[in-house]
């Protein structure tokens, strides 16, 4: 994933986005701002595939996907050039009671030299002025990353883990908490769980 911000998530919204997240996130931007929503959202485990349109064949990318907590290890392997499989780990919550995608927290494979990146996704109605803030624990300090990019398919912010970071998301294992303002100045805050995330990390390396 490229150093500069604005290119990195127009990458995170052709690649990690879903098909379904899309779908849904552009329709939230033809509605005007709402505040926070009452129900909060909830962490799932699956997570649709990334949109990869087939070859001129037709052919079907391959695609594996494996399951570590509440983390998903997804890989799409194109049969055309180029033939690297594209790899991310993701987490999507939804709001309880709806099988509605809220936000996406993705990181994709590292590449050699640079580094670690995690993309933080979010309806298109947050207000782009405030800064996104991850934390593992209530007692956690935390870190914070402001929008850089908002497409039709939602609001980007993303977060370089640096070492002691990565190694403090790695020894969390429980759920933490992801918060951002809307467009409104509402709080949202969303449930953030690191359960699996060492592990998921460890296999994405591998891939």
């Amino acid at each position: 994933m490229k150093s500069n911000s604005k290119t990195a998530c127009r990458i995170a919204a052709a690649v990690l986005v879903s098909p379904a997240m899309a779908v849904l996130m552009a329709a939230q931007a033809q509605q005007p701002p709402r505040p926070a929503p009452v129900q909060h959202p909830v962490p799932v485990t699956h997570t649709p595939a990334p949109a990869v349109a087939p070859n001129e064949s037709f052919e079907v990318p391959q695609q594996t996907t494996a399951t570590y907590g509440d983390w998903v290890v997804q890989c799409v392997q194109s049969n055309s050039p180029p033939t690297e499989p594209v790899c991310d780990m993701a987490q999507v919550t939804q709001l309880q009671g709806r099988n509605v995608p809220f936000s996406r927290v993705a990181i994709g494979r590292p590449e050699k030299g640079q580094p670690v990146k995690l993309i933080v996704q979010v309806p298109v109605n947050a207000s782009f002025s405030t800064q996104v803030h991850i934390q593992t624990g209530d007692d956690d300090p935390g870190v914070i990353a402001p929008f850089t990019d908002c497409t039709p398919n939602g609001c980007f912010a993303e977060f370089e883990l640096k070492e002691e970071i990565l190694k403090k998301l790695r020894e969390a294992g429980g759920v933490g908490k992801l918060s951002f303002a809307d467009s409104g100045g509402h709080d949202v805050t969303v449930p953030m769980s690191f359960k699996g995330f060492a592990q998921a990390f460890d296999a994405l390396l591998k891939k």
